[in-house]
């Protein structure tokens, strides 16, 4: 692993929790491969694109009053050559016009293509702890708790 690969990927993840703050969608869209295979928390179950993509990022960015809240932890980079993955746990808050609050734990890992010197997600797949004898996820614990 090259450690300008491993700053890269680590500038990849710093860029998106900005954007993700800012609720920046073109930030956000300007890292996705068009082709970006994901697998997000929130519904649609699956999406393959950027404009699927596009479309849960705004109708999640919408559903919220204030936030979202979106800090970063315990991020990993893995890379050789121009293939690269990252993993992290994200914490999000923030309330949404519903009037809920939001506060839980997302694990994320992305798969990352460099091409033409710019690192691209071209897999997404988040998941949300849950707790085997319940079913229930773990929606506010800590990435070291779960």
């Amino acid at each position: 692993m090259t450690t300008d690969a491993t700053t890269e990927l680590e500038q990849l993840v710093r860029e998106r929790a900005e954007a993700v703050r800012r609720q920046d969608e073109d930030a956000l869209l300007r890292r996705e491969h068009p082709d970006v295979l994901s697998f997000p928390v929130l519904p649609p179950a699956v999406s393959r694109g950027r404009e699927g993509t596009a479309q849960a990022m705004r109708a999640w960015f919408d559903s919220y009053a204030e936030g979202p809240g979106y800090e970063v932890h315990e991020v990993w980079v893995e890379a050789e050559g121009d293939l690269g993955c990252v993993s992290f746990h994200y914490h999000v808050t923030g309330t949404l016009h519903t009037g809920g609050e939001v506060d839980m734990w997302v694990r994320v890992t992305l798969v990352c293509r460099r091409t033409d010197g710019t690192w691209q997600v071209v897999h997404a797949h988040e998941s949300v702890p849950f707790d085997p004898a319940t079913g229930q996820a773990l929606l506010s614990e800590g990435p070291n708790t779960v």
